[in-house]
């Protein structure tokens, strides 16, 4: 019985590179870069820009706890994550398989209900944090 310890030899160890604050500086211009161009070319993060703008300007005006910071964070965070993953998954099914395919409408319907499930608890975390400072 051959155990994955009989395919060490064939596995060459690579090196780490070394660590360099250019590089890493860099992964912060190619993340940046990739918020441009979710704005530019998905008109649903630029809502979800505007209603999280909304909501941190509320979050101000209505003077909300640290605690209420960190949900309505974690809500806004959670939306955007969600959105930028089902483009990803879009876009990548649509380079996989140009035509319809009804596995592919499957998968993109998937994605899209992450979003959607994202945005509405976000709405609900913002309701249980603005409408008792409102009314």
């Amino acid at each position: 019985m051959q155990t994955w310890r009989a395919f060490e030899p064939m596995i060459k160890e690579e090196k780490s590179p070394k660590f360099s604050l250019k590089q890493r500086l860099a992964s912060f211009k190619y993340a940046l870069h990739g918020f441009k161009v979710l704005l530019k070319y998905e008109h649903n993060a630029r809502l979800h820009l505007l209603f999280a703008g909304l909501a941190v300007w509320c979050g101000w005006f209505l003077n909300i706890s640290l605690t209420e910071w960190a949900l309505l964070s974690f809500a806004i965070a959670l939306v955007f994550i969600t959105e930028i993953l089902n483009t990803c998954i879009e876009e990548i099914c649509d380079f996989v398989c140009a035509e319809n395919n009804l596995k592919i409408k499957k998968i993109k319907d998937l994605a899209a209900l992450a979003v959607l499930i994202a945005a509405v608890a976000s709405i609900t975390i913002g309701l249980f944090i603005f409408l008792p400072k409102i009314f």
